[in-house]
């Protein structure tokens, strides 16, 4: 499925899906609902003592209701001993409140991080997953950003969203029921703009998510121009390009500037109108309560009550408009990481998928079509057959179809037509664990992490022994530079092994290879930036390497390939030559480029 940068999904479908996927946290968040409804019966609570001190220590009436229920004996005899216990009452009130929320915020708070680790987790699990097509069109500055900034809309909207809309709704519920039992006149007055906030809600809502996606998107071009530079800082720094890409990102982020004043401005605009239309009720209510109050038809006390109440009343009604404009931006975020989620994996296991313990190594791709977009091909009906254990040279120009040969045979992508077979069986027919458990691979650039040598060469097997590490190391030549080191296997390579030299990190990756111990080896230029010293001890690792298993050499140094079997000439993704006559092949190559 594309990504499309709009709006993709409703906002009740997003809180479903986002609830859906942390619902291993439901009890957490009914506990989070539960101490947010406690606040309720305390806010209408906190009115109470101010309604005493007037009425009762003011205007002398008598204690009341469950208000003289709970109060202790003698207090409406002493002035003193009501004054006290309208000053306990409100350090009793104002201490629950505090104990409610410190408990809100702790069990909040776990819940939206655990949440949110289990979401992002789940994102980057995906990330893998998905096709190397997709992250080669977005690039993987994007997939970062829907992971960590995009990842946390579940918290967001899970724990600081849904829970208090739920409670504003409960809270807003109790208050009109307590305002109309004390005046419904002036009940009514104040709910006049309920519909008028709802409304503006609604109007607003589609305008600040297609704000918000448009500001997650700039944001991501421009942590995508970090990302390119500081990973390219030799040649940024070699070409003296550090102003340019200064510039470049100052600009990108002028356009994400701009983008979030216009969001921020239209969820200011609502703001507005919501506090306007409120100011408006409260004074229709304070109007038409000192009127009341003149008139006698209600007690300075009440009136002093019904205040408080649609302070109380209008909070989560204000609220309540205003987190639904905020969260817009939450979920435009959950609706840009949903996007990650919905793309297609890369390949797609069959149910009945056959396991493969260890192959023979038998290949053949028959009448094998395919182009990373289908209406474009790299490779035309392209078929040979290579026998287990044969060494078979690829050559080609450059852009001519020679990797995909190998990333069709890993399954990385699978062909458009035709079939590539493994040990007789079409390799979408294996699971495809095992089927990549078959494949060693060493690329052109090597890639290593930025931990130890150790560590790097145990990539492939993880678990492996110190001695099987050493004996692959010593097989590929590691051992010769490693001994030089003073922390020797235990060195950091620092980031995608910079701190070593090109052929060390290419031997590194053949004593990955050597580790893995796989019947099928493919090597991808494994020669091509390394000197003449290098190369012999790298080849003579491959020989060794390759010695009972069946390997695709990818090259242009042709000299690199005299020791195949078999070579294979590829030229705008058809085969031109395929034969085990490799001397006169090569030989002919080197004539036609010297011509």
């Amino acid at each position: 499925m594309g990504d499309e940068p709009g709006r993709r999904y409703s906002d009740l479908a997003i809180c479903r899906r986002l609830l859906g996927h942390g619902r291993q946290f439901w009890p957490h968040l009914v506990g989070v609902f539960f101490l947010a409804l406690v606040a309720m019966p305390l806010a209408l609570l906190a009115p109470v003592p101010l309604k005493i001190g007037v009425d009762s220590f003011v205007d002398n009436e008598p204690l009341s209701g469950p208000v003289a229920a709970i109060a202790p004996p003698g207090v409406t005899s002493s002035e003193t001993g009501l004054l006290v216990f309208v000053a306990l009452l409100v350090v009793a009130i104002g201490l629950a409140t505090e104990v409610q929320r410190l408990a809100s915020s702790l069990l909040g708070t776990y819940t939206g991080e655990r949440m949110e680790l289990e979401f992002r987790a789940e994102l980057f699990r995906h990330a893998q997953r998905t096709s190397l097509s997709y992250h080669d069109e977005r690039g993987t500055t994007d997939s970062l950003y829907r992971i960590f900034n995009d990842g946390s809309s579940i918290q967001w909207i899970g724990v600081y969203g849904i829970a208090p809309l739920a409670t504003a709704v409960f809270t807003v519920g109790g208050m009109i029921i307590v305002t109309m039992a004390i005046d419904a006149k002036l009940a009514i007055i104040a709910l006049a703009v309920a519909p008028v906030l709802f409304l503006l809600t609604l109007l607003y809502r589609r305008r600040l998510r297609s704000g918000w996606i448009d500001v997650k998107e700039r944001e991501t071009e421009s942590l995508s121009v970090i990302q390119e530079t500081l990973g390219a800082l030799r040649l940024v720094k070699a070409f003296r390009r550090e102003d340019h890409e200064h510039e470049r990102f100052r600009s990108h982020s002028r356009s994400r500037l701009s983008a979030h004043v216009r969001v921020l401005f239209v969820e200011g605009s609502l703001r507005l109108l919501v506090g306007l239309f409120v100011a408006i009720g409260t004074a229709a209510v304070l109007y038409v309560g000192l009127h009341d109050v003149k008139a006698g038809v209600l007690t300075l006390g009440d009136f002093l009550l019904v205040m408080g109440y649609l302070a109380q009343l209008y909070n989560p009604l204000q609220s309540m408009s205003q987190s639904a404009a905020a969260l817009q931006a939450s979920i435009a975020s959950a609706d840009r990481a949903f996007a990650l989620l919905d793309q297609d994996v890369e390949v797609q296991e069959r149910p009945d998928a056959l396991p493969l313990e260890r192959a023979t190594g038998a290949v053949a791709f028959r009448n094998v079509t395919f182009g990373y977009d289908p209406n474009r091909p790299i490779l035309h009906d392209v078929t040979f057959r290579v026998p287990a254990g044969a060494m078979v040279g690829v050559v080609g120009a450059t852009g001519a179809g020679k990797s995909t040969l190998a990333s069709l045979l890993g399954r990385f992508y699978d062909p458009v037509v035709g079939e590539v077979m493994l040990d007789g069986h079409d390799v979408r027919n294996y699971r495809v664990a095992d089927l990549r458990s078959q494949l060693a691979f060493v690329f052109q650039e090597s890639v290593l992490f930025s931990t130890t040598i150790a560590e790097n060469i145990a990539y492939a097997r993880p678990g492996a022994t110190d001695d099987a590490i050493h004996d692959a190391a010593e097989a590929a030549h590691v051992d010769a530079f490693v001994a030089r080191l003073p922390e020797g296997y235990s060195t950091i390579v620092g980031d995608r092994g910079l701190r070593l030299s090109g052929g060390e990190r290419q031997r590194i990756a053949l004593a990955r290879a050597f580790l893995a111990d796989a019947p099928i080896l493919v090597l991808d230029e494994p020669t091509s930036s390394v000197d003449i010293k290098t190369e012999r001890l790298i080849l003579n690792a491959i020989e060794r390497l390759a010695c009972g298993r069946t390997t695709f050499m990818i090259a242009h140094r042709l000299s690199t390939l005299e020791s195949c079997d078999l070579l294979l000439e590829i030229e705008a993704g058809r085969v031109v030559t395929f034969g085990s006559d490799v001397a006169s092949s090569l030989r002919r190559r080197l004539e036609d480029a010297a011509g």
